[in-house]
């Protein structure tokens, strides 16, 4: 169809309008992420000062969701005080606790609400 009509042109700005809306939707998504993160950092930090570290922070935005065995392995911390951490987080409203089976999940909720909304 594009070679019989020779569209090549309004294909092309179509693909390229597409791009810049793609990307600005990104660099914007990104900058929420950011904001977010740089919120959570200062609630931690003032609120649990104890529970705080860089390594926990970025566990909590590599995905929307963590768990006890992710924050064990990652920050080197045993069970008691994986869980512990994650319940001071739900306590101060940073995560939600899900159970399902036997296993709890912990729900970053603001960063999953930014990766679900479409705009």
């Amino acid at each position: 169809m594009l070679r019989e009509n020779n569209s090549w042109e309004d294909w092309i700005i179509f693909m390229l309008d597409g791009i810049e809306r793609t990307s600005k939707q990104t660099v914007s998504l990104v900058q929420q992420i950011k904001t977010l993160m740089l919120s959570i950092k200062q609630k931690m930090r003032s609120e649990l000062p104890k529970v705080y570290s860089q390594d926990f922070l970025n566990n909590l935005f590599r995905h929307p969701y963590t768990k006890i065995d992710f924050v064990m392995d990652e920050l080197q911390v045993t069970r008691q005080t994986a869980a512990k951490y994650l319940e001071e987080l739900v306590r101060i409203g940073i995560l939600e606790k899900h159970k399902v089976s036997r296993e709890s999940f912990y729900l970053n909720y603001a960063l999953h609400d930014l990766l679900v909304v479409v705009n």
